[in-house]
């Protein structure tokens, strides 16, 4: 008989909500509907992806870098150009002083950032970490991974911010991390200044970490992102995490990066060398070249998914869902119970056939037992050219003058 497999790869596919009744794996939700929309033909509003390539002078930078031989292990820490690009970028938009050789660190993605800090934070098994809810599909399994407990705060449609009380009941003697995920994802809501002081309180009061993610900083369309780490007294205690994916439309080549005082990034540092170790020579001088990109061209990129978030709620709310205008982010969340939807998986599946547009159900965001506080809601992705915007809002319209019949799109 073979082995039976250790219990940190099952703790971690539970995590994810990826085992089935039969205790086999089963592909994510952003997998499976992105099948579904390659077999069907339908528009992909499921999976936040851009289809538009990001700024040239990135592109570039890393084309000129394979040319010139950057193609062999950078540092551990990441290059030190990158480095320096990040802390000049804290410093331009946030006010923070970072010192390159001791308060950043390059890592695969902001994924890796996030395994690096919980593996690095967490004790074991009597920890917990609090995360709001729903969530990126990805933190219950890294928490899992690291052994810990995933505690989480509610977050209700329409306006998905935070109840005080309910994060202050989720914190508490055993919180080691609280994850605060800003702009969020799947929601699009950025957190009020109220509940980003209560954070950096409650963090102090029990002596938890603070672990942010904000990879979507430069997409929030009224005013600038504010993050935790900038607060009084949050810093000495708070490890932010971004990357340039989102900012720059470079998904796939997965530079993130970390900052925060010198010993968390070190004990990140001890986790992360054994995981990656490094990678993305080529990229990450083109990513620190991003980031030393004017302001005006922050503004605009913010600015144009803002007129395509609009475009894209427009037609959802013509098409007869209720819709949380976001904040920020890639992503708009609808209420479908209005067109007589309590399931929105089974729907999001009927969508790619019956009108050929994909979004994802909000199930996939929450852990099992929350699922019907949100069996009606469903994520649409506006990252996409304004012409498959288009195309999507045609077709979402037939949700409404009963044009949509079986046989997929027309």
């Amino acid at each position: 008989m073979p082995r039976t497999i250790p219990g940190a790869w099952l703790r971690t596919a539970e995590g994810a909500g990826l085992l089935s009744s039969d205790g086999s794996t089963r592909p994510t939700i952003f997998a499976d509907m992105s099948a579904l929309a390659a077999r069907t033909g339908a528009i992909n509003l499921g999976q936040g992806f851009p289809d538009e390539d990001g700024p040239e002078i990135v592109r570039e930078t890393a084309r000129a870098a394979i040319a010139h031989g950057v193609n062999q292990y950078p540092p551990g820490r990441g290059v030190a150009e990158l480095r320096e690009a990040i802390a000049g970028h804290q410093l331009r938009f946030y006010g923070t002083h970072l010192d390159p050789e001791r308060h950043v660190l390059v890592t695969a993605g902001a994924t890796e950032a996030l395994a690096s800090a919980f593996l690095a934070l967490v004790d074991g098994p009597d920890d917990e970490v609090v995360v709001f809810e729903p969530f990126y599909d990805a933190y219950a399994a890294l928490v899992a991974l690291s052994g810990a407990r995933l505690v989480t705060v509610p977050l209700r449609f329409p306006g998905f911010q935070p109840d005080p009380d309910d994060l202050r009941s989720a914190v508490g003697a055993r919180t080691r991390v609280i994850l605060v995920n800003d702009p969020h994802n799947p929601t699009g809501m950025v957190f009020s200044p109220e509940i980003r002081a209560e954070v950096v309180r409650l963090a102090h009061e029990h002596d938890a970490w603070i672990v942010t993610d904000e990879v979507y900083e430069h997409l929030v369309f009224s005013g600038r992102h504010a993050p935790i780490a900038a607060m009084p007294g949050a810093w000495e205690r708070t490890v932010s995490i971004s990357s340039g994916g989102k900012t720059f439309s470079t998904t796939g080549w997965k530079i993130g990066w970390a900052t925060g005082p010198a010993d968390l990034i070190d004990a990140l540092i001890a986790v992360k060398q054994y995981l990656t170790y490094t990678g993305g020579a080529p990229f990450q001088p083109a990513i620190a070249a991003g980031l030393r990109l004017p302001d005006d061209w922050f503004a605009e990129v913010a600015e144009t998914l803002r007129r395509k978030r609009d475009l894209l709620g427009e037609g959802l709310r013509a098409a007869g869902f209720d819709v949380s205008v976001p904040a920020a982010s890639y992503f708009t969340v609808v209420d479908a119970r209005a067109l007589g939807v309590d399931d929105a998986d089974a729907f999001c599946r009927e969508m790619a056939e019956r009108i050929g547009v994909v979004g994802v159900p909000l199930t996939a965001f929450v852990r099992p037992e929350e699922r019907p506080a949100v069996a009606s809601l469903i994520r649409f992705a506006a990252c996409k050219r304004v012409s498959v915007l288009d195309e999507a809002v045609r077709r979402l319209s037939r949700l409404q003058d009963g044009r949509a019949g079986a046989g997929g799109p027309a």
